[in-house]
């Protein structure tokens, strides 16, 4: 088995590619080892080495954040944690539906706008995701109100150094073109 690894804009976080899917459907975001160990064995054992402080997982790809060590010091860890959990068969998450991100729920915006936020989660899984998938992470729509509105950044993009220029000026300028209704957009986690 041969998993590639690619950084991200963000340091603090490396995008590891098993060349098989990870998660058929959604995402998912562990930020501690108690959620991580109870919701995905790939997971827990990730959060087992040293420094790990985060795990992402997208369609295929794996994103681990660090704090402390150097990557050349985790690296071989989480490539072999990885390739010994794709090697056993064990599923990557306990509950073999979608992951709970994929869910809807704690999204909130008028009904009025109910249109508005159609286009606008368009624009969103056509546009953004899929380039911010490229950097090892996931944006996701949580609300309009107001004309601002919120997304929560996830894997590589939470705590990105780059994330607010992202959000200001790709993300916002993206959304304002195509939805005039739209003055800024916030992040929220």
């Amino acid at each position: 088995m041969f998993i590639q690894t690619e950084s991200t804009p963000n340091p603090a976080t490396l995008k590891f590619l098993p060349g098989k899917e990870v998660l058929v459907e959604g995402t998912a975001d562990f930020r501690d080892a108690d959620s991580a160990a109870s919701a995905s064995p790939l997971a827990g054992r990730l959060f087992e080495i040293p420094g790990v402080t985060g795990v992402f997982f997208g369609y295929d790809f794996i994103t681990v954040t660090k704090d402390g060590p150097d990557w050349q010091h985790l690296k071989p860890a989480i490539l072999g944690a990885i390739m010994e959990h794709f090697m056993s068969g064990a599923p990557v998450m306990v509950n073999a539906g979608p992951a709970a991100e994929t869910s809807q729920t704690g999204e909130f915006y008028d009904k009025a706008d109910e249109q508005l936020v159609i286009t606008i989660k368009e624009l969103l899984d056509t546009r953004v995701r899929p380039a911010v998938a490229q950097d090892g992470g996931d944006i996701t729509f949580r609300g309009f109100e107001n004309g601002t509105v919120f997304l929560h950044m996830k894997g590589a993009c939470a705590g990105c150094p780059s994330s607010t220029a992202t959000l200001k000026h790709g993300i916002q300028n993206l959304l304002r073109h195509f939805v005039p209704e739209v003055q800024q957009v916030e992040q929220v986690s």
